[in-house]
């Protein structure tokens, strides 16, 4: 069993950064892929980024590249989504995720655990 639980959002203008925390419980956290989904309103829940279990493995969605940055500290068991020029239609709940190895990470159904979610608001 592992719990989640998000931090780190807020309301930004545009161009603003922000880093969001995912702190883990649980003694496997280190076992888990963890990812990053977010949900604007009235639209499914979208994936943004994952990283493997060791961290040396990273993924994106092509429309955050470059801007977004996903990292992991197995010793605090906590992921990170630092978040660079953000714009407008970054709005949204992010949610932290925790997935077996071997799952589809570009999926929602593929993780196991989710966290609250984390309110991110980017005024123009």
């Amino acid at each position: 069993q592992v719990q989640l639980v998000e931090s780190g959002g807020g309301l930004v203008q545009a161009g603003a950064s922000l880093r969001l925390s995912c702190a883990a419980s649980g003694r496997t956290f280190s076992t888990y892929t963890m990812g990053w989904f977010h949900q604007a309103p009235g639209k499914e829940r979208e994936f943004v980024a994952a990283i493997d279990w060791s961290g040396s493995s990273t993924y994106y969605v092509n429309s955050m590249k470059g801007r977004f940055t996903i990292s992991r500290d197995n010793a605090k068991n906590t992921v990170y989504l630092q978040m660079n020029s953000l714009k407008p239609e970054d709005t949204a709940v992010y949610y932290c995720a925790a997935a077996l190895p071997g799952s589809n990470l570009y999926r929602a159904t593929g993780y196991t655990y989710w966290g609250q979610g984390t309110q991110v608001t980017v005024s123009s």
